[in-house]
């Protein structure tokens, strides 16, 4: 049976269009890196799941790496910041966005099926971005995140009410980044409709007893 993520990975991936907190344990990624509203976003995107197939389709090329099992592909995933001129504006510069996007890569994916993966795409067809991509794990840990369903420019809607839950709830953020998991496809699903989960790392606030 294949390994569905929307199904065994719920809490991760399918969050309701509330603030929840889940923690986030270790995962691994394809990773590229990339700044302003430039032109190669997609190329990355493009690139990362190149490397995404590769893996999943390693079987049919001969090869079947140990442990491997059938799966769906993961959704692309975004972290999101901005340059230190960007944060003392008072509106969103797109050319000021620094960005890490990434496709979470299943447990049997080990350094030799990322070696065999890179192989493959080189002799496929070359991507002058390939080498730009790299592999390694990340761990968010605790975090609240929050279904917006929409166009990503309404986005600071979402991050309000998930700013409110924070400061209910005696948390407060890690960091300025944010992450998003993009559920919808934008070439594909108009705007109004996109899925797009929104993520802040946060850490529990310490009660002074002075």
């Amino acid at each position: 049976m294949k390994y569905e993520w929307r199904k065994k990975e719920k809490d991760l991936y399918i969050p309701k269009q509330q603030p929840e907190l889940v923690t986030v344990p270790e995962q691994h990624y394809f990773m590229i890196q990339g700044n302003g509203n430039d032109e190669e976003f997609s190329n990355r995107i493009n690139v990362l799941y190149s490397l995404a197939y590769a893996v999943r389709m390693m079987p049919k090329q001969g090869h079947t790496p140990e442990g491997y099992f059938e799966y769906t592909v993961y959704p692309l995933e975004g972290i999101w910041d901005l340059t230190e001129k960007g944060r003392q504006l008072d509106t969103l510069d797109k050319d000021e966005l620094l960005y890490t996007i990434m496709i979470k890569q299943p447990t049997f994916v080990t350094e030799e099926v990322v070696e065999r993966a890179f192989e493959y795409v080189r002799k496929k067809k070359a991507h002058p971005l390939l080498d730009d991509v790299t592999f390694d794990s990340m761990e968010e840990g605790l975090s609240v995140q929050m279904l917006h369903v929409g166009p990503y420019d309404d986005e600071p809607k979402t991050f309000q009410k998930m700013d409110e839950f924070i400061a209910s709830n005696q948390l407060e953020r890690m960091s300025l980044t944010h992450k998003e998991i993009y559920l919808s496809d934008f070439r594909k699903v108009e705007a109004s409709k996109l899925k797009t989960v929104l993520r802040y790392k946060v850490k529990r606030k310490i009660e002074s007893f002075e």
